[in-house]
């Protein structure tokens, strides 16, 4: 009541409002809501509306009820995404997993849902969070075949295949596949070289990897798919780098040499291979031209021998002119011995022999206008036979 209340302060009406007065008009409201009506005849004495207080208050209790049954009910209905599942839990115990689209299921308490997203992919960083620099060493340090310490950072993408089983068989899913990636990755690197792991194996090495946590994960029904394994960084520790990056240079200046060496005799010996078959070729023309000879010269001489013993002095004598005829003709200079005498005749052939081509030339100079009658070729050749024919008929008289 306020205070400009006209009643304020009227000590008949200080007690409190009459419950049955605001029970009335409470069911009066309600009847005019719902479109009740109340005689006049049939309420008793005082009471328009009709009917006790009582059943006005029952009657209002069931609509009341009636509209929160139906908003309870109402409270049931929930839609799932196309890329969601919903996992329907009745008093926490999975009965059902529905699909995209409008669904109901009993409401609280009796029936809960759980909206689960397939196609979202979640990322797990294992032995760094955030930054490759923020690095997790208890993480990142792992131990190779050939007992080396390698730091390795590396991210686990993931999504979701069972939903059921994603929310009943984890408790905490990142961290269940942070474990799983690192187990995997130390077993892998476990077995492999640091070279291999470092370089050459990089790819193998997160494939493999993916393929163990894969594994793992299936055989905890954790309803996780692993969809990617990216290796961030991979070397050795800081306190090593300096030295590592020498042997790394040394070995890649290994490489180069026998690349090198390699190149070199891929050059050299095709070479040599050509050049002794050549070789060979040349020495087996050489059998052949050397046997070839020696079967004609045996021919002749079997020849030869025939003719010899039907004229053994015309032979001899023939045979020697032809040798004779074959040394002289390779020399310049003869030196003739006199019968009887202390003196040496010197014959000089190349003296000759240069006048004549003189003369061979004055010829050719002149022949440009008539043809001369003789070439000096044939008087270079008259001239040594006539030196030939004197050298040859002073040793006949010499021989007895």
């Amino acid at each position: 009541m306020g205070m400009n209340d006209p009643q304020w302060g009227n000590k008949g009406n200080s007690g409190p409002p009459d419950l049955e007065e605001l029970l009335r008009k409470l069911n009066a409201k309600v009847a005019a809501l719902m479109g009740g009506k109340g005689g006049a005849g049939k309420g008793g004495p005082g009471q328009p509306g009709g009917g006790s207080p009582m059943q006005n208050f029952s009657g209002s209790l069931g609509l009341i009820a009636a509209i929160a049954a139906l908003i309870w009910l109402g409270s049931g209905f929930y839609i799932v995404d196309a890329s969601q599942r919903g996992v329907v839990l009745r008093f926490g115990k999975k009965v059902d997993v529905t699909q995209s689209g409008p669904r109901w299921h009993l409401p609280f308490p009796v029936e809960s849902v759980e909206i689960v997203n397939l196609s979202q992919v979640r990322t797990v960083e294992v032995g760094y969070r955030d930054n490759v620099k923020n690095k997790m060493l208890k993480e990142s340090l792992m131990l190779t075949d050939d007992e080396n310490i390698i730091d390795i950072q590396f991210a686990v993408q993931y999504f979701l295949s069972d939903p059921a089983d994603y929310l009943f068989n984890n408790r905490m899913p990142d961290e269940n596949v942070r474990q799983a990636a690192e187990t995997a990755i130390r077993e892998v690197v476990g077995k492999n070289k640091m070279d291999y792991v470092l370089y050459e194996g990089r790819e193998q090495v997160a494939a493999a990897a993916t393929k163990l946590m894969q594994e793992i994960l299936d055989r905890y029904k954790s309803g996780i798919l692993i969809s990617k394994l990216t290796m961030q960084n991979a070397q050795p520790p800081e306190q090593v780098q300096a030295a590592f990056d020498d042997a790394v240079k040394a070995g890649q200046d290994r490489e180069r040499q026998k690349n090198e060496g390699q190149a070199y005799a891929n050059d050299v010996v095709p070479r040599a291979k050509g050049t002794a078959a050549r070789l060979i070729q040349e020495s087996e023309g050489y059998k052949q031209s050397v046997i070839a000879n020696a079967e004609g010269d045996a021919s002749r001489f079997k020849q030869i021998l025939v003719e010899y013993e039907k004229a053994p002095g015309v032979t001899r004598e023939r045979m020697y002119i032809d040798m004779m005829q074959q040394v002289m003709g390779n020399i310049s200079k003869v030196m003739v011995d006199q019968k009887n005498g202390n003196s040496l005749l010197y014959l000089p052939l190349d003296k000759l022999m240069e006048s004549a081509r003189a003369t061979g030339a004055t010829t050719e100079a002149s022949a440009a206008a008539a043809p001369a009658p003789v070439t000096s070729q044939s008087s270079d050749n008259t001239a040594a036979q006539r030196a030939r024919d004197s050298l040859l008929s002073r040793n006949r008289e010499a021989r007895p």
